[in-house]
Formats: structure tokens, sequence, C-alpha cells
């Protein structure tokens, strides 16, 4: 099995792509290893000393780092976890646990906003976050206002604020004029 590596926008990030699928269909977020309880490979990804997060993609997974820690140092053991994992014939995620989009439900008088909001989402923003291994997902949409939650290589990157205002603010805002501003949330 040979897995390869690309960084991310945010130094903090490791994209590592197996080769093969990781998810059926959405994203699963770990932000910590509290967190990665359902899942055997996330769980052994946290068993490396100095890993903050996992992200699952459809056919990658991404895995941030303490600021102390160096990619020279763990990214062999990590490495060692992802084909072990696989090796191992384990499933990713255990039980019946159905990703669902990702997104927020929203309903009341933005509905029809929220539903234009979310398949741009779709269709420009998570397709493009994807390849620098992380996630934007809608979380809420109060008075012109569009709040986003980041995942991934996304969380915590030095660009994510370039992204969401010069990227996706700019984006909704040309296409759907209710929307007046774009902010992150924390998880």
């Amino acid at each position: 099995m040979f897995i390869q590596t690309e960084s991310t926008p945010n130094p903090a990030t490791l994209k590592f792509l197996p080769g093969q699928q990781v998810l059926e269909v959405g994203t699963a977020d770990f932000p910590s290893a509290d967190a990665a309880g359902t899942s055997p490979l996330a769980t052994r990804i946290f068993a490396v000393s100095g890993v903050t997060a996992v992200f699952f993609g459809l056919d990658f997974v991404t895995v941030t780092k303490a600021d102390a820690t160096e990619w020279d140092h763990i990214k062999p053991a990590i490495l060692g976890a992802i084909m072990e994992h696989f090796q191992s014939g384990a499933p990713v995620i255990e039980g019946d646990v159905a990703p669902a989009s990702g997104h927020a439900d929203h309903s009341g008088e933005d509905a029809e906003i929220v539903v234009q909001i979310k398949e741009l989402l779709d269709t420009r923003v998570r397709p493009a976050v994807a390849q620098d291994g992380g996630d934007i997902t809608f979380h809420g949409f109060d008075r012109g206002v569009v709040y986003l939650h980041m995942q991934g290589a996304c969380a915590g990157c030095p660009s994510s604020t370039l992204t969401l205002k010069m990227g996706i603010e700019n984006l909704l805002r040309h296409y759907i004029p209710e929307v007046l501003e774009v902010r992150p949330v924390a998880a």
C-alpha cells in the first residue's frame, strides 16, 4: 500500500491519500481524541503523540498536529497507523452511522435563501476546500449573516479568514443579495 501525502494551506495539517475510499459519502470530523470513539482509524491516528485532530473525506484523511510537534517526528507513525488500519480490514467508522450533508438544518422565513446558500456551498465551495483537505458546512443564517463551520485543514488555517471573506462571502453575496456577511463558528 502506497500512501501519498500532500501539504495543505494550514501548516499544522497534512493530507494523507491512501489510494482507496475512506468514506462512502460525506465527511467525518474528529476534533479531539475523545470524539474518535466510533472510529477505529481515528483512534489509531490519535494514538500518535502530537496529533490534535483527524478529519475524513471520501478518499483522504487529514491530520492536524500540535504546534510544538514536528511533522518529521510523527509523519512515519501516522503513515503506519493508516496502513495498519486498512490492512486490518476494520471499518473506518463502526456502527450504523449515516453521514449527513454536514449542514445544519434551518427552517423559517429564510428557508429559501438557506437552500440557495447550501447549494452554492455544495457545488462551488466544498469541492475546492476538499482539495485542500478540509470542509466548510452551513451552520446558520441570521439577518444577512451566514455562519459557517470549518473542518479538517480549514479549521485553524491561517488563510481561512481570507478564504471566508474574499472567496466565500463574495461568492454568496454575488448570487444571493440577502447575504451581507460570512462569519466562522467554533465547533
